[in-house]
């Protein structure tokens, strides 16, 4: 995937549309400061703007591969613009997530991209796991990752609140004695 071309059409197609967004997964915590290896690009969606995304992903020749109530994955018939995911906010949880998002640049700061708080990201980890357990490994390498860098400086009552939603509060107050403490 060709990251700066597809993400630059994706952005000035947001923007020019007015899509209230933010970049989740593996390029969002590159943005934070803690790449990761990813193949694909991710984001939330507000879902009053989900047509319009559509509208906008259309006219750049994506086309829809899976539509369900919280998910929809689009893919471009040319492998350089690859593969798009958009994660549904309609709960009260992602439209304050969604809220929160702030922009940051990328690519020798040429654009900005509005990417979740870490906190944010944390939590949808946190729910990927807890809804899939073949994922638990992977994301809980990017969540001590991104509580390594952060550390301290995160709100750790909004992290214990995701664990405390999927019933693993606990681990989040393990993880807090290992990386809230002083840098």
């Amino acid at each position: 995937m060709d990251f700066e071309h597809v993400l630059r059409s994706v952005l000035e197609g947001f923007e020019r549309e007015h899509v209230r967004y933010a970049a989740i997964g593996g390029f969002a915590m590159g943005a934070l400061g803690v790449p990761r290896a990813t193949v694909d690009l991710d984001f939330l969606i507000h879902h009053e703007d989900l047509e319009r995304v559509r509208k906008i992903f259309g006219t750049l020749g994506f086309g829809r591969l899976t539509h369900m109530e919280n998910v929809s994955h689009y893919v471009h018939r040319d492998s350089r613009w690859g593969r798009i995911d958009i994660l549904r906010a309609f709960r009260t949880y992602s439209l304050k997530m969604l809220e929160r998002a702030r922009p940051y640049p990328i690519f020798d700061r040429r654009y900005m991209i509005n990417v979740l708080e870490a906190e944010d990201i944390i939590g949808l980890k946190v729910q990927a796991m807890a809804n899939n357990p073949e994922r638990r490994k992977k994301e809980e390498v990017d969540i001590e990752t991104l509580m390594a860098r952060f550390g301290r400086a995160l709100d750790w009552s909004r992290v214990q609140e995701y664990y405390d939603l999927f019933e693993l509060g606990e681990e989040a107050r393990t993880l807090r004695a290992r990386f809230g403490r002083a840098q």
